[in-house]
């Protein structure tokens, strides 16, 4: 028997099974076509509630960092300030007033890159090894090429004669690199993101309540900025604006 002969005999017992006249084509009723249909549709409602619930689980982990900061807290509470250490410092190729620094923030990530206009305040020697607070939270910049990933807080105070005073705010030799600074008498710091902090401006929110007291401590509208080693403060500068 040859190949089409097989096949033929195979189609004329398919046909025989089905009920079917040879060479008819099968004819589904309409109630069949309904059931078909509607079948169909749950199939698909089924197979997109499926695909939607695994992305709504996904875009919920997404925004959660978005959320994570109580809204009713104090501003300076949504910024993140960190105990570092300058480890490396060398003057901006580029840039006349700006050094460029390594500072070890005790991250996983390793030592964070920050360009500071510090060259007119400090030599190239003092900076090194300085332990300071690092504005952890906000958006990398680029200055003059060379992208800064958060910002030295410092003390700011100007004279009579023009000249300006400028000086670390410096954490207590015992504050752990990494230690995230809270607020005498505020709640504990729930950090906004980068991008949250940029967009509602928070930081230039707080910039004028932050000074120094008679203590040189940094304090924001009164509230000391504190580690579990005791304050941070300023060598001189007293009642001065912190930048």
């Amino acid at each position: 028997m040859s190949a089409i002969e097989l096949l033929e005999d195979l189609i004329a017992d398919l046909e025989g099974k089905l009920n079917l006249a040879p060479g008819e084509d099968p004819v589904i009723d309409d109630k069949g076509k309904e059931d078909k249909t509607m079948c169909e549709n749950r199939k698909q409602q089924n197979s997109k509630k499926q695909n939607q619930e695994p992305s709504k689980e996904n875009n919920s982990n997404k925004k959660a960092p978005a959320s994570s900061a109580d809204p009713s807290l104090p501003d300076i509470c949504k910024l993140e300030f960190k105990v570092g250490l300058i480890t490396k410092v060398w003057i901006h190729p580029d840039a006349e007033k700006l050094y460029c620094e390594e500072i070890d923030c005790g991250e996983e990530g390793g030592a964070r890159q920050i360009a500071s206009g510090l060259r007119k305040h400090y030599k190239e020697e003092e900076m090194l090894g300085k332990r300071v607070l690092v504005v952890a939270n906000l958006k990398a910049k680029n200055l003059v090429g060379f992208k800064s990933h958060g910002m030295v807080l410092c003390a700011t105070q100007c004279s009579e004669d023009g000249s300006e005073t400028v000086e670390f705010i410096e954490p207590p030799d015992g504050a752990p690199l990494g230690e995230v600074v809270t607020f005498e008498g505020l709640p504990a710091p729930s950090p906004m993101s980068a991008s949250q902090v940029e967009k509602y401006k928070i930081f230039a929110a707080c910039m004028d309540g932050m000074t120094t007291n008679d203590d040189c401590v940094g304090t924001w509208n009164g509230h000391a900025f504190m580690t579990t080693a005791g304050p941070c403060r300023g060598r001189t500068v007293k009642g001065g604006a912190m930048r």
